[in-house]
């Protein structure tokens, strides 16, 4: 029995690993192809089971419940095109598996407490764990995707700018974007390209690319090309003085950063170097007075 349950806690976390490294490599394969204009990559066979297998109690989730995670989803990326059913498929999966590995963790570890007791807590605690994770790990993933849109922004706003500035067209200036950035940029302006090729307008998928992505710098860029085409003020200057505003805001934010150093540093310097400074400079002199008091 004992020797099942460490099998089973073995596989569920080989299971756990390989799903999340098949995603990270699916992302990376699909940011180093050219282009933003690949067809999206098709969601593995275990996805599609866990999914079928969850479905009865992922299409009880509530529509507003659900439009915030269609909503976070797009917002990380669409990780392996996953729905908001789907992503509550693996939310239950991983809480299954996790709590098969903590049945097997509170029998291996020698507590002064019932066996079966233990077992439960910890295939209890284990599944709870398992059902939050792949919303950290969601959330993660939305995180860094801001932050490298943001990083992005101001030099695609440059080159937007040179395009337009050269007599282009601005939908040949997102077009040399998605060429240049193969980043999460990238990718948000390859599906504005497409919804405009599919015949959306293309002030509407701006608009509906900056409420997605949730950065503000954008927004702003995508407000002022709006207004830009409504009144029709030239969008090149307008894009000259967006992009410059942007590279003042990125210096004052470094600028801040630098400022907030050294108060950052004072704890790191207050809880370990300064211990080891004065055991350095005292220990010696500590180990004579014991000495010669003994």
């Amino acid at each position: 029995m004992l020797l099942i349950a460490v099998s089973a806690g073995v596989i569920s976390g080989v299971v756990v690993a390989a799903f999340f490294f098949a995603l990270d490599r699916n992302l990376a394969a699909a940011a180093a192809s050219n282009g933003v204009w690949a067809n999206p990559a098709v969601r593995t066979p275990l996805l599609k089971r866990l999914e079928a297998a969850a479905r009865p109690l992922s299409s009880r989730l509530p529509a507003l419940p659900a439009g915030e995670l269609r909503q976070k989803l797009s917002r990380a990326g669409d990780p392996g095109n996953l729905t908001p059913a789907g992503f509550q498929a693996v939310r239950y999966g991983m809480g299954a598996l996790f709590a098969i590995a903590g049945l097997a963790a509170g029998l291996l570890v020698p507590v002064e407490v019932p066996v079966l007791v233990r077992a439960l807590i910890a295939g209890a605690v284990s599944a709870v764990v398992g059902y939050f994770l792949p919303i950290l790990w969601l959330n993660q993933r939305i995180s860094a995707r801001r932050h490298q849109i943001q990083r992005s922004l101001a030099e695609a706003t440059d080159l937007l700018t040179l395009v337009v500035e050269s007599g282009m067209s601005l939908d040949e200036g997102l077009l040399s974007i998605t060429e240049r950035f193969h980043n999460a940029l990238g990718d948000e302006i390859g599906k504005v390209l497409r919804e405009i090729r599919l015949g959306r307008p293309r002030m509407a998928a701006l608009e509906h690319m900056a409420d997605t992505c949730g950065v503000a710098d954008l927004h702003h860029l995508v407000e002022s090309i709006v207004q830009s085409d409504q009144m029709g003020v030239p969008i090149a200057r307008l894009l000259r003085v967006q992009a410059t505003e942007m590279r003042r805001r990125q210096r004052q934010t470094a600028q801040e950063r630098a400022a907030q150093a050294s108060s950052r540093m004072v704890f790191p310097m207050v809880g370990c170097i300064f211990p080891v400074l004065w055991i350095v400079l005292l220990g010696p002199a500590i180990i004579q007075i014991l000495g010669t008091l003994r």
